[in-house]
């Protein structure tokens, strides 16, 4: 389709379609590239760089002692035989060509991020737009961080807005207020990732202190008093997984009106991914007990919204 020539253009990596879980009603999910934190359990790795990126998936792969298409294949001689019977990637050579991705016969490879409009988007977003009336569902931004990407996010919300579809952005909150607080006008409901009360902690496992997360909370509540915002919490084993540290979150939230939480278990789902793109995953053995987690949500149970 035609765009318009000031229709700003953004690096997503995919959009998912019925999600029951970001937001109210029926959504449409859409990924963007690029984060500022880099959580050692993130379940999206490909979601935090901001450029293109190649990925492998090694259970597709013949191995070079069956196929060397994508060794044969590309210009830069990024790809070459690893140890044993396998492919090494040297990423500083390669720049994202997709020659390799195109040759290879077994859908091995595959290049993680598409450039699309903001018209593109949410056209896509808006075949669905039956599933949102009946449901009171819509579009829901998320990543990676979406405001990473601030113009694309804030146009993606104004089309929307646009074609009367209604909008959420799940956010962690490390960004610069500004951008918020314009996407805030934008949706009709905040999803808003808090983790821990301790500052120490959070830079130790995002790369990040949360001292910005923290007061960008108290500002856009203070500035958007009507706002729909829910806090949510991933349960990680060794990091946050105690009553105190879920009691600590719950006693911030208190003080601000009309704020719903959401403890979500831990998982590693996305622990597959990390190998495709040649990075550890320091979450491969952890796990987090039913019983364990019985005990957090029941200590999120006692959480009610302060009336407004």
């Amino acid at each position: 389709m035609s765009t318009r020539k000031s229709d700003p253009t953004g690096l997503i990596f995919n959009i998912q379609k019925y999600s029951l879980h970001d937001g109210p009603g029926i959504r449409t999910t859409v990924f963007l590239k690029g984060c500022p934190l880099r959580c050692a359990w993130c379940s999206n790795p490909e979601s935090q760089s901001d450029n293109l990126e190649l990925i492998v998936n090694t259970e597709n792969c013949l191995g070079p002692a069956k196929c060397r298409r994508c060794v044969d294949t590309c210009p830069e001689g990024a790809i070459t035989q690893g140890p044993g019977d396998t492919i090494r990637i040297d990423r500083n050579r390669c720049r994202i060509c997709a020659e390799c991705a195109k040759a290879c016969p077994n859908r091995a490879l595959s290049v993680c991020g598409e450039v699309k409009s903001a018209a593109e988007v949410v056209a896509e977003v808006e075949k669905d737009g039956l599933f949102y009336a009946r449901s009171g569902g819509g579009m829901t931004l998320s990543g990676g961080e979406p405001l990473h990407q601030p113009a694309f996010a804030l146009a993606l919300l104004k089309e929307a807005a646009r074609r009367r579809i209604g909008t959420a952005v799940e956010t962690c909150g490390y960004l610069p207020f500004e951008v918020l607080e314009s996407a805030c006008r934008w949706t009709r409901h905040l999803i808003y990732d808090i983790k821990t009360m301790d500052a120490a902690k959070h830079r130790i496992s995002t790369g990040k202190d949360n001292r910005l997360i923290l007061k960008n909370f108290r500002r856009i509540r203070k500035y958007y008093p009507e706002l729909s915002i829910r806090v949510r919490t991933p349960a990680v084993p060794g990091f946050n997984d105690r009553e105190a540290d879920i009691r600590a979150i719950l006693e911030f939230i208190r003080e601000f009106p009309g704020i719903t939480y959401e403890l979500l278990p831990f998982h590693s789902l996305g622990s597959h991914k990390y190998g495709g793109l040649d990075r550890k995953y320091d979450y491969g053995n952890a796990n987090l007990s039913e019983t364990r987690f019985r005990r957090l949500s029941d200590v999120a149970e006692t959480h009610r919204p302060m009336e407004t």
